[in-house]
């Protein structure tokens, strides 16, 4: 069996908490060209933001994959969100009831993979993707990524 690793960075935030929020991912790879994204969410908490950035990278790296290379595919995903990180490797129970739908929306989509593992990285080594993060809130991004 060939497996490719995949390496996806995710962030989130909110300006408010809740308050304007948005999502950010960077996916690097063999076989894709870079993508770099950021999408406004409306009003979400933090850690929404954070989860949903998750969600929709796995998705969007599951549509250039397709299912087939999906199932190979090692897949790395970084954030500076120690409760995300920690929730999704089993070690925190999810208590929030908006952040367990979406905790189950995460968990479905890794079952499309070979193996998604969870690595927490401090803030400075998660620039890229803040910075998409705040280019959405800014409104500096144009809109639309078909997942």
């Amino acid at each position: 069996m060939n497996t490719t690793a995949y390496t996806i960075h995710t962030d989130g935030g909110s300006r408010g908490n809740p308050g304007p929020a948005a999502s950010g991912f960077v996916i690097d790879g063999p076989g894709i060209n870079r993508i770099e994204h950021g999408e406004k969410l409306g009003v979400a908490t933090n850690n929404v933001a954070e989860y949903t950035a998750v969600l929709l990278a796995l998705r969007k790296l599951k549509a250039l994959l397709g299912a087939e290379r999906a199932k190979n595919a090692v897949v790395h995903v970084k954030a500076d969100s120690e409760l995300l990180v920690k929730q999704l490797n089993g070690e925190y129970k999810v208590r929030d009831a908006n952040l367990r739908a979406i905790f189950l929306d995460v968990w479905n989509v890794r079952l499309d993979f070979g193996s998604v593992t969870f690595q927490h990285i401090r803030r400075e080594q998660n620039q890229e993707a803040d910075r998409m993060v705040n280019a959405a809130l800014d409104g500096e991004l144009t809109p639309g990524l078909d997942l």
